[in-house]
């Protein structure tokens, strides 16, 4: 009972502090970009934690063989406490996401890093699946499809 309450404490403490250091980091950047006028994407409130995502599908189209596979999801906490997210997992070892690991401020934005590998030729759709403190979606699942060049085609084009 004690360790539960310990680590609650100290989770709920190192929430508040990351809120203040996304809180401060916000005031600087719109100092800086004061001919840049970029407006809030209009997003729903909740209570609670919660992320909305500018889009749950990234379609990379036809890329080349070896080529970046390096994309991001944006997504923003819209809600009303810090926003956790604990594990991001790939469907497959050729999908590998990146998350941040300090809790997500109410109102700031962050990113979902995927890189998949283009060294597998053919089409694909993998997926992402997010674990988060979220109240309305703790597990949310994100998508990446497209078609990667064989290597021949990409070799035959290079030599022509």
């Amino acid at each position: 009972m004690k360790k539960n309450i310990i680590l609650f404490s100290a989770l709920a403490l190192f929430a508040f502090t990351g809120s203040f250091a996304q809180e401060s980091s916000k005031k600087v950047t719109k100092v800086k970009s004061a001919k840049v006028v970029t407006a809030k994407p209009s997003v729903s409130k909740v209570k609670g934690p919660g992320m909305e995502f500018k889009s749950d599908v990234i379609d990379y189209g036809t890329v080349e063989a070896k080529s970046d596979g390096a994309r991001e999801f944006v997504f923003t906490n819209n809600g009303t406490e810090p926003l956790i997210i604990m594990n991001a997992q790939g469907s497959c070892g050729c999908t590998v996401p990146t998350w941040p690991r300090e809790p997500i401020a109410p109102g700031a934005q962050a990113v979902i890093g995927v890189k998949y590998d283009t060294n597998r030729p053919g089409p694909f759709t993998k997926t992402i699946t997010l674990t988060s403190n979220s109240t309305q979606t703790p597990s949310k699942l994100l998508t990446i499809k497209g078609n990667v060049k064989s290597i021949e085609t990409t070799t035959t084009a290079v030599k022509s």
